[in-house]
Parts: C-alpha cells; structure tokens; sequence
C-alpha cells in the first residue's frame, strides 16, 4: 500500500500559513518549522508553570493501555510539555484523520524532546463537552460489498442537545455496532478489532467512553497520552478562567472583534463567526448545553431563553463544575492554562480559528502555543494502484464527479481515425456551406440564412454522432469503467478526501496493527 503523505489543503489563510506567504504569520506565533519558536514558547510556558504546575497537570492526565506511566513522573521533575491535538468523540472512532492527529502529535513530540532536551508528551484532548450529535453520532465505511455504509446512532430527543459525555449508546446502539461488525471483512486480524469495538461500546457506555477507550487502545502504544474536557482535573483547574470569562466577557468579545477586522483588512475570511453579545461559553439549561449572551445584568441561555446572573452561575457552577464548558474560541486558552502546551496539532479548520485567538490570549496573560498541521495521507492500495495505472490517471482526476471522469476517458479512446474523418467532415460543412452562401446571395440574399441552418444542423448532427461513438466506447469499457468509479469511491467516497470519511477499521481489519506502524514511520518531521 502507498501511503502520499503531505498537509490538508484548506482556507488561503491557511495556505499562506502553510506555505509561509503573505500576511499569514502576523495572525499566529510565527512559523510552525522553526525550532526558535518552539524554544520561545517553551521559555513563556516555563515562566507559568513550575514543578508544581505540571504535577497539576498530570492529575487531568490519562495513562491508555501500552504507555508508559513513568514518563510523566520525568514530565514533572525534568520540567516538560505538551503537545496537545484532539477531537470531539466519533462513533466508532471516527474518520481516519482522527489517528493522523494524533500521530502527527505523537511525531512532533518526538522531534521537540530531541532538540529542546526535555520530554515532550503528546496529548490527546478529547472533546467531550461538545454537544454537536449530528457530527458525533455517525461513521462510514467500505464494506465488504464494497459499497458504502453510514452507521448512524439515533438521538433520544431531538429538542434537547446534552454534552455527548452524557450520552449513552443504549440498546438501539449496540445494534448499530453489530451492523458494522457486520461490514467488516474475515481475516486474521478481525476478531481481536472486533472484540475491541462490542467491549469498547457497550449499551451502558456513553459515545465518548467508547472513543476513549478504542483511540487509547489503539494509540498508547505510540506514547500518546489523553484528556478529556469533562475530566474532573480539567475542571477543577479551568473553573476560575471560566468565571473571568463571564465578567469580561464584553472588554473579551472586543479583542476577538478587533483581530476579527484585522483578518479581514488583510484579505482573509473568519472560521469562527462572532455573534454579538455572545459570550465563548455554554452552559447547561433546559435545551441541554446552551450558548450564553449577554443580557442587563446577567445572561441569556440561547435556546431556552432563561435568563441567569453571575451569581447564579457561580452558585450551579459551585454544585456541579461540569455546567459550564469553553466554545470552540475559549477551549484553546483553557487548554493552555492547564498544561503547559508548546503545540496544537490541529486540521485546516482549527488553523484558520487559531488565527483569531493571538490578542484572546495575551488578554489571558498566555501566548498561544505555535500551530502546527496535522499531516494527512492519501492510503492507495494496490488494487486500486493496478486500476489507476491501466487508465494512467492521477489521483486528483477522481476528485472530479465521475461522470466528467468517464466522459473525458471514453472521448480520449475515440479512434484517431475517426476524429480525422469527424473533423474533415466538419471541414467540409463550413466550406460547402460558405460556397453555397456566396453563390445563393446573387440570386436572393435572404437565402444566407438557409444556408446557415443547413450548417447548423450539419454541426449537431455531427455533434450528436459524437455522442453516440461515445456512449459506444462506454458501453465497450463498462467493466474498466466500474472498476474506476471503485476506486474513486475508495479515495474520495462522497466526494471527500477518505481521511475525512472513511473509518480506520477497514484497515486496520485487513492489515492489522502494522498499519498504524507503517502510518508512524510515514510521518517524518524535521525542525
């Protein structure tokens, strides 16, 4: 299997970041390839966080299943940091560009602990928080009929949108995970992935239990440590920043504003809108977890409309931590204010939201962490390398919708001779039509526009045999044709990139643990 390696292509301001052109740097901590960068966050970090601090830190840590435990004793006493990626819990893990995160993370820890001389642990924070169940509740993949299947977890109530940490997958689910049991194919690899899905997902575990447990199985091995936005830590060391939050939260949303137009003046768009009055946090209500505004002398919950004042938050905040949560802007600087990140490995789209946050977090008294892309790969097996090699196409033609694909091949089959003879015959339209315009005008000049109706249907005519010879060498390539629209479909199922679609257990079931080997020594990082 091929394994083409690079970053994901994304907004121009994500490309001029990765590219490091244009005005794309002002908006972040400089470039993510330079070593000097890292060693200046790393003195900024070390300013906040001391001995102390990091043993903190390590409190909020999870240790998965082929870790090592000891490195984060040498965490604390050698003074280390984090490389921090995350997602918010998939079904079933998610799509590929889950495990690329995170071994671009684990990667790019290697690296640092290198040339700064300290350990670096790469961290896995996952989202749990997050309450986007049209996201969170589905997975795809190729199954063994070699089509596509979406397996997909019903919601309970679709009025009320709780943190999926609270989630359960319930009976109904755990049909759902026997459906795709059922896609996988029969190898020696599949029990033991098999028996880590039903043990992983289990009706009384909820959607974040399950992706803990499977991303921890499959990744602690390569260092990977993880987190979770409803930690108990997590919450206890964030619950002050998230307090402050609520009372700056008008001077906060002027310094997002004030970037926001910066951005704009140098020609880039927002990831992130920002709403008036809406203030970069959620919290708990009658609709589940709702977004808060400003309001008077206190906040509106989004959805329900309650109205609450700080006291009243302060006082459910005190009863149960877990009631307030950062929004997509505010997670980052929690992060950041809880370990002592030199990094984000995040995807184009939490690139592009990084670049709002420079100003957010100096208002914080933090430096953002240097960004870095999360690698992605386009996996090419050899079957579907034999059928690309037989029609000699690149990949990026089978972005492209398959019926343009298929015409430009059957048209570029059409027989050299046959062209020759289709063009010589439209040659001769325009010249036999152009004599008999000048030898008509002499008897009634009215005839011109005769003349130029013969030409035209001559032309469709010839353009609807065109058509057909076509359709001809279709029909005639119908089989190489289906093989083609399969490997599109297993690079760029629904017209998306595989790393953002398909699951990783397709291959992991057909290759087994030395994928993700393979995938690691793949990614290679220099600074």
């Amino acid at each position: 299997m091929e394994f083409i390696v690079g970053y994901p292509e994304g907004l121009p301001l994500v490309t001029d970041y990765l590219a490091g052109k244009g005005r794309a740097d002002d908006f972040f901590r400089g470039s993510f390839s330079s070593l000097e960068n890292f060693r200046s966050k790393a003195m900024e970090v070390d300013g906040r966080f001391g001995h102390a601090e990091r043993e903190r830190a390590v409190e909020a840590i999870l240790v998965p299943p082929g870790a090592d435990a000891t490195r984060l004793e040498a965490f604390v006493e050698r003074g280390g940091y984090v490389v921090t990626t995350g997602q918010q819990p998939g079904l079933l893990g998610g799509p590929l560009y889950n495990i690329y995160k995170a071994l671009t993370a684990a990667r790019l820890a290697d690296v640092l602990e290198q040339r700064l001389g300290k350990p670096v642990i790469p961290l896995f924070w996952v989202l749990s928080e997050d309450h986007d169940w049209a996201e969170a509740n589905h997975t795809e993949i190729i199954g063994v009929d070699n089509e596509i299947h979406r397996i997909e977890l019903e919601k309970m109530d679709s009025e009320v949108h709780p943190p999926i940490h609270r989630i359960q997958i319930g009976s109904a689910g755990r049909d759902r995970i026997e459906e795709f049991v059922q896609t996988l194919p029969d190898t020696d690899f599949s029990s033991c992935y098999i028996e880590l899905i039903r043990g992983s997902f289990r009706p009384e575990s909820t959607l974040a239990d399950g992706f803990h447990a499977l991303l921890q199985e499959l990744l602690g091995r390569f260092g990977v440590f993880f987190t979770d936005a409803a930690h108990p830590a997590v919450k206890r060391h964030s619950s002050q920043m998230l307090l402050e939050e609520l009372e700056r939260a008008e001077e906060l949303e002027a310094v997002l504003a004030t970037t926001g137009e910066a951005l704009s003046a140098a020609g880039y768009a927002l990831q992130v809108p920002l709403l008036k009055g809406g203030v970069n946090m959620f919290m708990e209500g009658p609709a589940g977890r709702e977004r808060l505004y400003r309001e008077g002398d206190g906040f509106r919950l989004r959805t329900s409309g309650v109205h609450v004042t700080l006291e009243d938050v302060k006082e459910r905040q005190a009863e149960n931590p877990l009631v307030l949560s950062p929004n997509v802007l505010l997670r980052p600087v929690v992060e950041s204010s809880v370990f002592p990140t030199l990094s984000y490995v995040g995807g184009p789209g939490e690139i592009a939201y990084f670049a709002q946050l420079g100003e957010y977090f100096r208002a914080h008294g933090l430096e953002m962490p240097v960004v870095h892309p999360r690698l992605g790969v386009t996996l090419v097996e050899k079957k579907i390398r034999k059928i690309l090699d037989k029609f000699a196409l690149p990949l990026r033609v089978l972005e492209r919708p398959f019926h343009e694909v298929a015409g430009e091949i059957a048209r570029a089959g059409v027989p050299a001779e046959v062209e020759q003879a289709i063009e010589g015959l439209k040659g001769s339209v325009i010249k036999g039509t152009g004599e008999l315009e000048q030898t008509v005008n002499s008897i009634d000049p009215t005839l011109k526009g005769g003349v130029a109706q013969v030409r035209s249907q001559a032309f469709s005519a010839l353009e609807n045999l065109e058509r057909k010879i076509v359709q001809a060498i279709k029909r005639e390539n119908e089989i190489g044709l289906a093989q083609l629209e399969k490997a599109q479909l297993h690079l760029y199922p629904s017209g998306k990139p595989a790393e953002r679609v398909q699951n990783p257990f397709y291959f992991l079931t057909r290759y087994g643990g030395a994928f993700l080997d393979d995938l690691y020594e793949n990614f290679e990082l220099n600074l």
